[in-house]
């Protein structure tokens, strides 16, 4: 380890990914409490700001989010909730969205003219959404095209996509869909066409494929992108009923059934409750699935003294265990950490985003292309058209 000289607190200069130092680096270990906010005037200056913005302003703070951040959200939900929830309050003209990029735009998308998107830190993304780029998708495209099955394929994309991916739906005859209704979406799909080009969550699509809509694992095939036509010959295209993108979502795609067996092992009685973004082994393996919202009523509805193991981010499971003291809850894994992207947005860069406010500034603000956000809403208002279930993730 290097440091520069300066006397007894000279700082360490470390080799990236090979070396870290607690004493500098707070909450770098994983998994653990997340470090308390390094400036203890922030709170003060959060709670200043907002109260000057009023009405002006109106905060979203998804689940997964940080305590710190998430006590400032006038409501709370998954991203397609909170993205409805910003249209139906037309007259504040700012929208703080507390969450990732892709959820910034879906609101931008679902908002009036007269409304601006707020997202406080840029670098907030979605590693399963920066898996299915627009280029490669068309060039996906071109590949069913040039295996005669293009015609007879839909494409469905999971909300957790960027706005493009949306859009290309939207363009294509597809329709967007979130893990409370992909059942009903692919049901709807595959009456549109044969096949369905399920984006960008490989998990979620077999999960839902083989689980609810009966479709076997041999009719379900993984696209990968890094391949030359997705690694797929044109006979496994033509009998695949399901084609699957690889993505998949960084902490749910963690979860192993070794994680499972071990916290059977570990918490008598425990029933293990997961997301549909798990592994279709870990899901087969659990006793309840289903999304976040689900999580959250399941959890709520529980009797006391029941002991649960829940496979979905780490800052909403401690949100649940600590509001459910009557019940145990447990973290499905030992070794997963929290969302990285989700936890960019953090005191600091909110009260940034409130005071640039304040001051009559507007920072990071999210806008969709008008041809964009045309075909994207398309594909939306498909999903909002689906019978039987309200949408959310």
């Amino acid at each position: 380890m290097t440091t520069i000289a300066d006397g007894p607190k000279s700082l360490p200069l470390l080799f990236l990914g090979r070396d870290t130092d607690p004493h500098s680096e707070r909450g770098v270990e994983c998994p653990g409490a997340l470090p308390p906010a390094s400036d203890p005037d922030l709170v003060e200056r959060a709670q200043k700001a907002k109260a000057a913005l009023g009405d002006q302003v109106f905060v979203l703070g998804h689940h997964y989010q940080r305590d710190e951040v998430i006590q400032f959200a006038d409501v709370t939900g998954d991203s397609f909730k909170l993205a409805r929830d910003a249209a139906n309050r037309p007259d504040a003209p700012y929208i703080v969205f507390c969450g990732v990029h892709f959820m910034a735009e879906s609101a931008d998308i679902l908002t009036h003219e007269n409304q601006t998107v707020i997202l406080p830190d840029l670098a907030a993304g979605c590693s399963m959404a920066d898996m299915a780029r627009i280029q490669q998708v068309e060039a996906a495209w071109d590949a069913l095209a040039d295996a005669g099955v293009a015609d007879v394929t839909v494409p469905v994309t999971y909300m957790n996509s960027s706005a493009d991916i949306k859009a290309f739906c939207g363009r294509n005859g597809g329709a967007v869909c979130t893990s409370s209704n992909a059942d009903v979406a692919l049901d709807w799909a595959f009456q549109q066409g044969e096949k369905v080009l399920f984006l960008p969550d490989q998990h979620l699509g077999r999960n839902t494929a083989v689980l609810k809509m009966g479709i076997s694992l041999d009719e379900c095939v993984v696209y990968d992108p890094h391949k030359p036509g997705g690694g797929l010959t044109k006979q496994q295209l033509a009998d695949a009923k399901m084609i699957l993108w690889r993505g998949h979502c960084s902490v749910h795609g963690r979860f192993t059934p070794e994680s499972v067996d071990d916290v059977r092992a570990r918490v008598p009685g425990v029933k293990v409750l997961v997301h549909p973004e798990c592994r279709h082994e870990v899901v087969t393996k659990a006793d309840l699935v289903g999304s976040t919202e689900y999580i959250i009523k399941v959890l709520d509805e529980a009797e006391p003294g029941t002991s649960w193991a829940v496979g979905t981010e780490l800052n909403l499971v401690s949100r649940l265990a600590k509001q459910h003291a009557d019940k145990n809850i447990v973290f499905l894994d030992k070794t997963v950490c929290y969302c990285a992207t989700m936890n960019r947005i953090d005191l600091p860069h909110f009260v940034w985003t409130l005071e640039n406010l304040v001051a009559g500034h507007v920072v990071n603000p999210i806008k969709v292309d008008a041809d964009t956000e045309h075909y994207a809403k398309i594909a939306l208002d498909r999903m909002l058209a689906l019978p039987g279930k309200t949408a959310r993730d």
